[in-house]
């Protein structure tokens, strides 16, 4: 006995289940958010970009890690504060001075510094430091704040030898996507910067400078890339200086810079590699550069307060061999 089936059971579905509820909008938002855009969904809101760094901090980060503060001989300083807004410092250092001669060697001087410093910090930012050391030389800075917006900002330097006397004084103006500058210094020094901000990642700027005493001006141009895990900057004056720099974070303890710097009307470049090393007590910093000089810096923290350091700057081509250490008081 057969079966037969019709055309109609045949074509109907196995399995009659019930139609799928409507997707919320929350879930839907949800999975929107979760899903990663394409670059022609990425939308920049060129009202609401970053502020830039300011102008004279542009390659901070690789100045940080190339330029150690190494040093030679001894070192030993001393800060206090004696309330929340003002504090002095002491220093101590002894060590030697090298002193340049015409057939391009270096005598070395013994000499022995003692520095005396005072800072003054409101609890708005404003600031006023001061130091003095015992051959005459006296520096200070003096910040202050007008409104969020503008700030200003002097320098001074006063030697007793003749023409090494020095000031400058800047007004500056950040605002939301951009950065300018106007400075005023010794010697009628008159400059300009500007700094904008152009993507969220991508800021370019550019600086113009005029000395009436030398009859003497120029021009730059910089360009400044931030990255989640790294930082490039560039620059080019009109003087024929070209500068580059590259810093890299690897993790939250080791970070690595490069930079290259060429002199065009001096016919001269220069390249060095550099690392910051970071322990849970202590700070390595060390560079290299194509001229042949190795230099070192380690910071220990033994306790609070109280920091050792090592210093060390070798250049084999000129045989200069320069060794320091330290001792840091006080935070």
């Amino acid at each position: 006995m057969g079966i037969t089936v019709s055309r109609m059971e045949a074509e109907r579905p196995a399995s009659t289940s019930a139609p799928a509820a409507p997707v919320s909008p929350q879930l839907s938002a949800a999975v929107n958010a979760v899903r990663p855009k394409s670059r022609t969904e990425e939308v920049i809101d060129y009202k609401n970009l970053p502020a830039p760094v300011k102008y004279d901090e542009l390659g901070r980060e690789s100045q940080m890690i190339l330029k150690p503060e190494t040093f030679e001989g001894l070192r030993f300083d001393f800060s206090r504060p004696l309330n929340q807004n003002f504090a002095i410092s002491h220093s101590l250092f002894a060590g030697n001075l090298e002193v340049p001669t015409s057939n391009a060697q270096v005598i070395k001087m013994p000499v022995g510094t003692y520095e005396f410093g005072a800072n003054l910090i409101s609890h708005a930012g404003n600031m006023m430091v001061g130091r003095i050391l015992t051959d005459g030389r006296v520096t200070g800075r003096v910040k202050y704040d007008l409104n969020d917006w503008l700030s200003t900002k002097l320098q001074l330097q006063m030697s007793p030898e003749a023409g090494m006397s020095q000031s400058m004084f800047d007004i500056n103006v950040k605002r939301d996507h951009y950065n300018a500058e106007l400075k005023v210094g010794s010697n009628q020094f008159y400059g300009f910067n500007y700094l904008q901000s152009v993507t969220p990642q991508l800021a370019l700027g550019g600086e113009i400078f005029w000395l009436a005493g030398q009859r003497k001006s120029g021009t730059g141009f910089v360009g400044r890339y931030q990255g989640s895990h790294c930082i490039a900057t560039a620059q080019l004056a009109s003087t024929g200086l070209l500068s580059l720099t590259f810093t890299q974070r690897i993790s939250e303890k080791v970070s690595l810079s490069s930079d290259f710097m060429c002199n065009w009307n001096a016919k001269e470049a220069t390249a060095s590699f550099g690392y910051d090393y970071m322990l849970r007590q202590c700070r390595l910093r060390g560079r290299i550069d194509s001229e042949g000089k190795v230099a070192a810096l380690v910071e220990e923290r033994v306790t609070t307060g109280v920091n050792f350091l090592l210093s060390a700057e070798i250049d084999h081509w000129k045989k200069d061999y320069k060794f320091g250490f330290g001792l840091v008081l006080g935070e």
